[in-house]
């Protein structure tokens, strides 16, 4: 049954590889670390000078393109202003901090600075306003970029995705990162109190402890203020409490946001397998949500 599962999320996940892309999204591909990569861009026709940027990872098994389909980033683009990427991994995974065997020497970390310095060339980016999200797979790996290249992102959004063993124990970022968390309570792949991340593919902290790591790196207020976003849905069976942890160093902060019930899934998005597989999706707040905040912190 388990295979099965893994088979029938696979085939979904490919689906968007045979649909169009949103208009205004265009295809990149460059020479990296001897392999042919590619990112998806998408600048919107009112794209303001300097733009903002938002790194947007698939999840395993994805691709770029699904990425683009997984939450409405193009289409809030249009009507903010600001520049999407959608980096892809080469073998549809990304390299997030865990023991990936064979270990193939790959720096996604490196690649996916490549990609800023081209996207920099050609459009007008504010330095200062540098965002990644993701989910799953692209989740672990936003909090992995923003550990290792703190210098640049000044913020990140990771849904169901924390941070990951054994890359907890190299945890030092440079400079401090505001982070949102979204972790479902009821997620069957990713578990919300840690251990091994769909039965074996690594392992990674719990949803506190990747929280904790954080707030302590930022230096925020040791005690965070708790609070619950309104259950704009009551029948989606989720609730969503929220920790803040705020006066972190350069203005940083870390929210926590715990969606009771909450399974395998974006804010908002499809219910693309069956609840009993995957948990429900959260209607209480949507990618909108996620942008506002990301764009209240920006770097100082």
């Amino acid at each position: 049954m388990r295979r099965k599962l893994w088979l029938t999320a696979g085939l979904l996940l490919l689906l968007p590889r045979c649909r169009s892309l949103e208009q205004h999204t265009v295809e990149r591909r460059m020479e990296f670390g001897g392999l042919s990569r590619r990112y998806l861009i998408h600048v919107p026709p009112n794209v303001t000078r300097p733009a903002p940027l938002v790194l947007m990872f698939h999840g395993g098994l994805s691709d770029a393109p699904g990425a683009e389909m997984t939450a409405t980033w193009s289409q809030l683009s249009d009507r903010e202003g600001f520049i999407v990427v959608y980096p892809e991994g080469p073998e549809r995974n990304w390299h997030d901090g865990r023991v990936i065997e064979p270990e193939t020497g790959r720096d996604d970390v490196a690649f996916v600075a490549a990609v800023l310095d081209e996207v920099m060339k050609e459009h007008a980016i504010d330095g200062k306003m540098i965002f990644s999200t993701g989910i799953s797979n692209g989740g672990f790996f936003s909090n992995y970029l923003a550990a290792r290249l703190s210098t640049r992102i000044a913020a990140i959004a990771p849904v169901v995705g924390g941070i990951r063993e054994p890359f907890h124990r190299e945890f030092k970022p440079e400079k401090p990162v505001s982070v949102l968390l979204i972790m479902g309570t009821d997620d069957p792949l990713v578990p919300y109190g840690g251990g091994p991340v769909a039965k074996n593919r690594g392992s990674c902290l719990s949803a506190e402890q990747s929280a904790r790591m954080w707030h302590e790196a930022n230096r925020c207020r040791p005690e965070p203020v708790k609070d619950e976003l309104e259950d704009k849905d009551p029948n989606d069976g989720c609730k969503v409490k929220r920790s803040t942890w705020s006066d972190g160093k350069d203005g940083t902060e870390v929210v926590l946001l715990t969606i009771e019930g909450g399974g395998h899934t974006w804010p908002s998005g499809t219910q693309y397998l069956p609840k009993v597989f995957i948990g429900p999706v959260c209607r209480d707040f949507d990618t909108d949500f996620i942008w506002q905040w990301l764009k209240s912190h920006a770097r100082k």
